[in-house]
């Protein structure tokens, strides 16, 4: 069994209009904590965005008395735009993520026609995490470990006993990530799962979203053991060339998500809209037929 020590207070929050999960995870001995893949509201009609979920995160800490060392995000999240500047701008903390964005930076923007301007080394985050790499929050142990095949840049962040694992896994009624995304691969996505299942199995597993198949209540939270024995595409027993087939078919039947557009845009910058123009206003481009 894990020892208490490193099992940390996770509080979670929920943005209904993205189905995605926020949380705040707080090192046990300590009021240090970090806060992993946060959510800033944006109207596509309108272009707005604004911050009500990430006040939510906002007031619990300060109402908790705890100190932000890190926000992280788990990918480039193609279904949501990060929060991680507004949060940084109210609470500190260090915006990190996995080392391989430069890859996700190369390849959208040239999907976004950038240009010269905009940095392909992952300099408008703080920190990028490399494979296996050990850090901490407070006196907590943490590693980050590279699982890519949703998205090149995928990163699996353990602290303590809580495993954040982004779009990698969902509910093990629900099965995994999409691969079919610029960068993405189905068997890649199989290995990197294997990697997750090695965890021990009381280790908690923390999803970023769910959508409730066949009515059930919304869930955030498994274990590697659960996984491993329930999981409807990776459970033990379904090959690799068994849930390479399985999840290519299911993707070729899936939409792009609503915000994958502004999505990219703003995480590929972590967290901040592209450079206002002349006139003070930042654009977010709609490049047509980009993802036929």
């Amino acid at each position: 069994m894990t020892n208490n020590l490193s099992i940390p207070n996770v509080t979670t929050f929920f943005d209904d209009d993205s189905n995605t999960f926020s949380y705040v995870v707080q090192d046990p001995s300590s009021s240090s904590c970090a806060i992993v893949d946060s959510v800033m509201d944006f109207d596509y009609a309108s272009g707005g965005t604004f911050y009500t979920s990430a006040d939510k995160i906002i007031e619990y800490v300060e109402a908790n008395d705890l100190k932000v060392e890190w926000i992280i995000e788990t990918h480039v999240h193609a279904d949501h735009l990060s929060a991680a500047p507004y949060l940084q701008e109210k609470l500190g903390g260090q915006i990190g993520i996995g080392k391989h964005i430069t890859t996700v930076q190369d390849t959208f923007s040239k999907v976004f026609n950038e240009g010269d301007d905009f940095k392909h080394d992952g300099s408008q985050f703080d920190y990028l995490f490399s494979d296996g790499e050990q850090y901490k929050v407070g006196s907590m142990e943490c590693v980050a470990m590279h699982t890519p095949g949703h998205t090149p840049a995928c990163f699996t962040h353990t602290l303590g006993d809580a495993v954040f694992v982004g779009d990698t896994l969902f509910m093990p009624d629900a099965g995994t990530a999409r691969a079919d995304f610029p960068g993405g691969d189905a068997g890649t996505l199989f290995d990197s799962v294997q990697k997750i299942l090695a965890l021990p199995d009381d280790h908690r597993i923390f999803m970023c979203h769910d959508y409730a198949p066949n009515g059930r209540e919304l869930m955030h939270e498994t274990t590697v053991k659960e996984q491993r024995e329930e999981n409807i595409h990776v459970k033990s027993g379904i090959s690799r060339e068994t849930f390479v087939e399985l999840r290519e078919k299911r993707d070729r039947t899936l939409s792009m998500p609503r915000l994958i557009l502004p999505s990219l845009q703003v995480n590929m910058r972590a967290g901040h809209a592209p450079e206002p123009e002349d006139n003070g206003l930042s654009y977010i481009k709609i490049p047509l037929n980009a993802f036929k």
